[in-house]
């Protein structure tokens, strides 16, 4: 059994402030604190290191500006801008982390407008943990208690498990080829519901994530 456990969660979201410009958090929608225990999720069995390619030359600027994270004062180095993908490194705790990372092009709740902190998905790779490409989502909610969430990728879905705010694949022998799909695909569609009963939609440009995902691979070696 693969166990999330807090560190996992502290990491995603240290990585999400370290990207993200501050936001107001929007009381009604806003995270719980990731400080309680994560119960176990199914284990994502290690997905095969793929083979690093050759980037293009980045061709916009960061989505969103680095700024300084909590704990431990940790920030990312970009390693470069690939589409509408980051690739980025750090070493919080003295342990490398290599990720791409990127926002929703679109956003949708229902009811509509309901107030929410950023979402993100990112594709974290820990060599001194063993973990290769492990795929994550921050929607910028707490998702309601022992829901799933999915992710659509062309005709194939993908079960999500869920604690507070984040979501890991489910099936720990889908993950390799999620993220094969991520790579050959256009968007990726998440849907989940918030504690609150908010249905929301996130969609995903797979623009330029190959090319991150190879970036990142490079340095994490």
């Amino acid at each position: 059994m693969h166990i999330h456990r807090p560190w996992q969660v502290a990491f995603s979201l240290l990585i999400t402030a370290a990207i993200a410009v501050p936001a107001l958090a929007q009381q009604s929608e806003a995270p719980a604190p990731a400080t309680s225990p994560t119960p176990a999720a199914p284990a994502p069995k290690k997905p095969p290191k793929h083979k690093p390619a050759t980037p293009a030359t980045a061709t916009a600027a960061p989505a969103a500006a680095p700024a300084a994270a909590v704990a431990g004062r940790v920030k990312p180095t970009l390693l470069g801008q690939y589409g509408d993908w980051g690739a980025y490194t750090a070493s919080p705790g003295g342990k490398k982390i290599c990720f791409a990372i990127a926002k929703p092009s679109s956003s949708e709740t229902n009811p509509p407008n309901r107030p929410r902190n950023p979402s993100y998905m990112f594709i974290s790779s820990r060599p001194a943990d063993k973990v290769s490409n492990e795929v994550s989502i921050i929607i910028g909610y707490p998702f309601k208690p022992n829901s799933e969430a999915t992710v659509d990728i062309g005709s194939t879905s993908f079960a999500l498990y869920t604690q507070q705010d984040g979501a890991w694949i489910k099936n720990a022998a889908d993950e390799a080829h999620m993220v094969e799909a991520m790579r050959a695909g256009q968007s990726a569609v998440v849907k989940g519901a918030s504690a609150k009963g908010t249905r929301t939609t996130d969609t995903f440009s797979l623009r330029g994530l190959g090319q991150a995902l190879d970036r990142a691979d490079q340095d994490c070696k």
